[in-house]
């Protein structure tokens, strides 16, 4: 399945830790890592789903993933649009800096290169396996500062004379900015166009005369557009004096192995408050708690409105926004008459039905369902999973879906990716995970759901031992004090998050069920 889709976020190596009190001298600096290393695909129109344990770092990994927090480190690469559309500040500072980066890149990969070399001659044992995980780190480290760089340049990379190289890229980098600021300018003018027509013909006003008023306007906006073609036409020479630098470094070593590195996703953590604040209308969160995450003040329309407005779809007072939020709120299975009402008069179903319209209002590419039923009973889980189902099929939507209820996951779910601790220990389709799953706490979690079935009935796995801290988590395998099937290597060795099936992959030493 996965083969065949466009990957709309990969994430690499994601870190979210959070810092305990203030920084001391002569004291070690103390933190929750709450993701520790995460690495993933989520493909366009899937539903991927979470699950774990309360406090494993569900929650804060789709939130870290918005960028709700920043994330300590890692790369989350968003394919929904392409990076000149944004032209991120972060593409600039590399661009203008192509020599300098290149130069730490190159130190960061020696570094990484000696530590293996000296790790490769340490006799095995106890310091040897402390010392892979710093290796680890470092190769990591050396990696993504070169995907940084060739993501945006491929093979040029090898070139000699970056200098030259550099002033061509900020060039198109400054075009293509330009642009995009003109076409942030041509939506607010068609918003502005829409509105004041709106305004006009409530107000009685004949054809004539609202195309007479708009006049001025419309002759701004095709301005605009001519500035448009002019700043793609710089792009396009630009463009072409980048193909003449490949051409002539085509035939150095490596040149076609750093070319395959070339990519026009938006690395999330990059980017500015700001240029997040753009990426939000595409990027949306369902909150877990209806009550809390709605304001008791505004009415029904403003709350799912409010993103319409920030997002500049619709100024404020234009007819047609109401028109849309009306037919939103049916599609949410809202009746149109709700506008004008406040939360405290409607039940939790019908609150959750209110977020889940307010996220779908901007017409997102991907929603984060953060435990999204797991506050209501169970007569009205089914009817908002229902509902989750049919609006991803109307609008194309990928899901995020964060839960603790298995069943449910095993209902909604295209793919399922179990964590502990901060760690994803096993990652493959639903049928597969229920069917064979391959990791200790997996087969744990799994064994615990509830049945009326006598017959095939499993007998509880009951986790024994001390759940570890998140602040300082045992060395190896996080799992390894509540595992029965530990061993030395457990308590030693972190284990690779690796494929054992097509699709199927495991953080395990002792993996249970893998086809031999």
């Amino acid at each position: 399945m996965s083969e065949k889709k466009k990957v709309l976020l990969h994430i690499s190596n994601l870190k979210q830790y959070f810092p305990i009190g203030k920084k001391q001298i002569g004291k070690e600096q103390l933190f929750v890592k709450a993701n520790d290393g995460i690495s993933l695909d989520i493909y366009e129109g899937e539903t991927f789903g979470l699950v774990g344990e309360s406090g494993c770092g569900k929650s804060t990994f789709g939130r870290t993933l918005l960028q709700l927090y920043r994330q300590t480190a890692g790369r989350s690469i968003y394919y929904g649009r392409d990076v000149d559309e944004i032209a991120p500040k972060y593409v600039a500072d590399i661009f203008e800096n192509l020599p300098e980066k290149k130069q730490k890149c190159e130190e960061a990969r020696k570094k990484a290169a000696s530590l293996r070399a000296e790790w490769e001659k340490m006799p095995e044992g106890t310091p040897k396996n402390i010392e892979l995980q710093r290796l680890n780190e470092a190769e990591t480290l050396a990696q993504n500062e070169l995907l940084d760089i060739t993501s945006l340049i491929g093979g040029l990379y090898v070139a000699d004379n970056l200098k030259e190289i550099s002033q061509v890229y900020v060039s198109e980098y400054r075009a293509t900015l330009n642009r995009k600021k003109l076409n942030d300018q041509i939506t607010q003018a068609n918003a502005e166009i829409s509105n004041k027509r709106s305004a006009l013909k409530e107000k009685g006003k004949s054809s004539a005369e609202i195309n007479g008023a708009v006049k001025p306007m419309e002759d701004k906006l095709a301005q605009l557009k001519s500035q448009v073609q002019q700043e793609e036409r710089r792009i396009q020479e630009e463009a072409a004096k980048i193909q003449a630098f490949k051409k002539q470094n085509k035939s150095k070593k490596d040149f076609d192995v750093y070319e395959q590195y070339l990519d026009d996703g938006i690395n999330l953590a990059n980017l500015t408050d700001a240029e997040m604040r753009f990426l939000r209308r595409d990027l949306q969160l369902i909150f877990q708690d209806p009550y809390s995450s709605l304001n008791p003040r505004m009415t029904v329309g403003q709350i799912i409105g409010e993103g319409l407005q920030a997002h500049h779809l619709y100024k404020k007072g234009d007819g047609k926004m109401q028109d849309y939020i009306m037919e939103v709120m049916e599609k949410c299975g809202l009746a149109s008459y709700f506008i004008h009402r406040y939360p405290h008069q409607f039940s939790g179903g019908q609150r959750q039905r209110i977020g889940i319209a307010r996220a779908l209002t901007v017409n997102p590419k991907f929603v984060v369902c953060d435990e999204a039923v797991s506050a209501l009973d169970v007569s009205i889980q089914s009817q908002i999973i229902n509902l989750l189902l049919d609006l991803k099929e109307q609008n194309h939507l990928t899901y995020l879906f964060i839960s603790h209820d298995l069943s449910v996951i095993k209902y909604i779910s295209d793919r399922i990716g179990v964590m502990y601790l901060g760690n994803m220990v096993e990652l493959c389709e639903t049928a597969e995970l229920f069917e064979r799953p391959c990791h200790p706490y997996t087969e744990a979690l799994l064994s615990a759901i509830p049945t009326t079935d006598v017959e095939h009935k499993k007998e509880a796995i009951v986790l024994e031992g001390d759940i570890p801290s998140p602040i300082k988590p045992p060395r190896g395998c996080k799992f390894n004090t509540r595992c029965r099937h530990c061993t030395e290597i457990c308590k030693e060795v972190e284990p690779p998050f690796e494929e054992v099936a097509p699709g199927h992959f495991v953080a395990c030493h002792h993996k249970l069920n893998v086809p031999k």
